[in-house]
């Protein structure tokens, strides 16, 4: 989570113009208007990204937990028992979540999650793992231990996730015991037949997860 207020000390949470009379034109003939090249359509999604992660960075944080411990020197808030952290339409759960602040006590710079951690995106992508850390200043998410990712019916496993928010790019790490894995659902297709009176529906032999509803 990106962004805690500070509370008491401690971490609380053009029109275009009128068409023209019948009058004839000018004597001077009119200048054309300069050509605009044409955007680069590969650029759009990495600009909108960034400016979706900075939106975010902007929005206020919401932190509800059992307890809350707040050490100045260390910068540190750390706050336990069913923590439920809410940003922007991104929510993570957790037992425990330790937030490092900056040398002013008012920026996140870092956060550390344990225990049943879960976290939902505002695109409904869901992810769990036994450890989540958050750092700002690269924008980036890991999710660590039995780490898993999905969203409706995909899913990917390893040992490490690392998601980097401002890319819409992540990397996924097996370990000793575990390798990588993904599952893949292709999209149910319809063909028909030659006389066109009945259909078939391609399916999976694969169980698939239950779908994600993104409540949050």
């Amino acid at each position: 989570m990106r962004r805690l207020c500070t509370l008491a000390g401690v971490v609380a949470i053009a029109a275009l113009p009128a068409a023209a009379s019948g009058q004839p034109p000018a004597k001077s003939p009119a200048k054309p208007a300069p050509t605009k090249s044409a955007p680069d359509p590969s650029a759009a999604p990495a600009a909108t990204r960034r400016a979706q992660a900075k939106d975010d960075r902007s929005q206020p944080v919401t932190v509800d937990a059992d307890k809350m411990e707040r050490f100045g020197k260390e910068g540190l808030v750390v706050f336990t028992g069913n923590v439920v952290a809410r940003q922007n339409g991104s929510v993570q759960y957790a037992d425990r979540m330790e937030v490092y602040l900056d040398e002013r006590g008012d920026k996140i710079m870092r956060t550390v999650s344990t225990g049943a951690v879960r976290i939902i995106t505002r695109d409904c992508r869901t992810g769990t793992a036994q450890r989540a850390e958050y750092h700002d200043l690269d924008q980036r998410v890991v999710l660590l231990g039995n780490a898993r990712v999905w969203q409706a019916d995909n899913v990917v496993s390893g040992e490490t996730i690392t998601i980097f928010l401002s890319q819409d790019r992540s990397v996924v790490q097996g370990g000793p015991r575990e390798r990588v894995k993904g599952v893949f659902f292709p999209r149910e297709e319809k063909t028909a037949d030659t006389a066109g009176a009945t259909t078939q529906t391609t399916t999976t032999v694969a169980a698939r997860p239950a779908s994600v509803t993104c409540e949050n």
